[in-house]
Formats: structure tokens, C-alpha cells, sequence
């Protein structure tokens, strides 16, 4: 099992940065792919970034401006967003799973979500 509890969330206006982070707990972090996903009102979750031994993936509407890394010591995944817009605005959701992926169901757990309004 593992637990994940997101923070960092909050308001910003348009064009601002923010960090969210993700704090892990249970078997080792290590192991894991991690993964951001985003919700926003009235549509479907979708794929952020996610990060691996093997490197990064982002989605193509937040590539050059989001940067997924991790701190395996700290059992910690960070999502840093800058130039945010206002159609970032949703509840961003980490998941851990045993492959870098893009797909929902690649994932095993889930936080609870953290969120993000960004103000036009």
C-alpha cells in the first residue's frame, strides 16, 4: 500500500507559479512511477506529467511549462508550475504506479487531490 497526500494548491493569478507537492508513505517510493493528473469542472481527469528511473512525460498542453521531479530520500514528487493560465484551473491528483504512463489506469494510488484555481 501506499499513501499519497498532495499540497501546494491554491490561487494564483494568471501567469504565476506554484509547487505543488506530493508526500509519499508505505512500501518504497523508489519503486514507483510517479504521475500528476488534473481535473477540472464538468470534464474528464487527464494526464499532467509523470516521472521515472527512465526520465519525463508531459502532456502537450503543459510542456516548457511544467516540471515534474522527485525526491526519492524524501518520498516526494513535485509538480512546479509556472506561466499558468486560467484553463489550468482544476484539482490536481497524484498517482503512483509500477510504469511511467499517461493512462489512468496505469496507476495503482491516488491522493486526494490538491486545488489549483488561476484567476484571469
Amino acid at each position: 500500500q501506499v499513501q499519497l497526500v498532495e499540497s501546494g494548491g491554491g490561487l494564483v493569478q494568471a501567469g504565476g507559479s506554484l509547487r505543488l507537492s506530493c508526500a509519499a508513505s508505505g512500501r518504497t517510493f523508489g519503486d514507483y512511477a510517479m504521475g500528476w493528473f488534473r481535473q477540472a469542472p464538468g470534464k474528464e481527469r487527464e494526464f499532467v506529467a509523470a516521472i521515472s528511473w527512465s526520465g519525463t512525460l508531459y502532456a502537450d498542453s503543459v510542456k516548457a511549462r511544467f516540471t515534474i521531479s522527485r525526491d526519492n530520500a524524501g518520498n516526494t514528487v513535485y509538480l512546479q508550475m509556472n506561466s499558468l493560465k486560467p484553463e489550468d484551473t482544476a484539482v490536481y491528483y497524484c498517482a503512483a504506479g509500477p510504469y511511467r504512463n499517461s493512462r489512468e489506469s496505469a496507476y495503482s494510488y491516488w491522493g486526494q487531490g490538491t486545488q489549483v484555481t488561476v484567476s484571469s
